[in-house]
């Protein structure tokens, strides 16, 4: 099974509650058979920003036109995340909630996947049809805030929008969440808060290995 872990978040894992878990998660299946891990680190790849530089590179390749190098950058990047997308048969995220939503870099990441043809398409009457049906998304999520009430819930824009893009949009079957939430909130507990989310994330890692085991 070919497993791409996304690493959403460059803080040191002393500093970034979502940093601790991507490294309790590759720690928990590193060695595992049948299981083949790339790290997609959004931070550390060459990822410039979604905009019109990248539709002027469409419109210059069809034409034959010499791109320039921020666009033949562009265009690279984006092929380079569908690509790990596409031999990726589970994608695993790990980010962080900032300012209610996701970090820009793995907004970054998903423009270059969200792509008509790609991850769904329409049908004639207009419908749209999801194309990675045969893929599984795992989040791994850290918010120092506490949005799991009813009247936070509406609020929270990280997990929410992952569930809409991967789940909604592209039809990945989210087969497992963590959310390690509150620790900012109540320091008095908030290492108590950790480490019962890391054991929560080593319990999904060894799920996913354990049903590699069996198949």
């Amino acid at each position: 099974m070919n497993v791409l872990v996304v690493k959403a978040n460059n803080r040191p894992a002393d500093e970034g509650v979502s940093s601790k878990m991507y490294e309790t998660f590759m720690e928990a299946i590193k060695g595992a058979e049948n299981l083949n891990v790339t790290t997609y680190d959004v931070f550390a790849e060459d990822t410039p920003y979604f905009g019109q530089d990248l539709f002027h590179a469409f419109g210059k390749l069809k034409n034959g036109e010499e791109l320039t190098d921020l666009e033949q950058r562009l265009l690279n990047a984006k092929q380079k995340a569908m690509d790990a997308v596409t031999a990726a048969d589970v994608v695993v995220f790990a980010f962080p909630l900032w300012n209610l939503t996701i970090p820009a870099k793995l907004q970054t990441f998903i423009e270059y996947v969200y792509t008509a043809g790609f991850a769904f398409k329409y049908d004639a009457e207009g419908n749209m049809i999801q194309l990675m049906t045969d893929k599984k998304a795992i989040f791994l999520n850290a918010r120092g805030g506490i949005y799991s009430t009813p009247e936070a819930a509406p609020m929270e824009m990280a997990v929410n929008y992952m569930r809409n893009v991967f789940g909604g949009v592209f039809g990945m079957e989210i087969i497992d969440e963590v959310v390690i939430e509150g620790h900012n909130a109540m320091p008095n507990k908030a290492e108590e808060i950790i480490q019962e989310g890391l054991k929560r994330v080593k319990e999904a890692a060894t799920k996913l290995v354990n049903q590699v085991t069996l198949v």
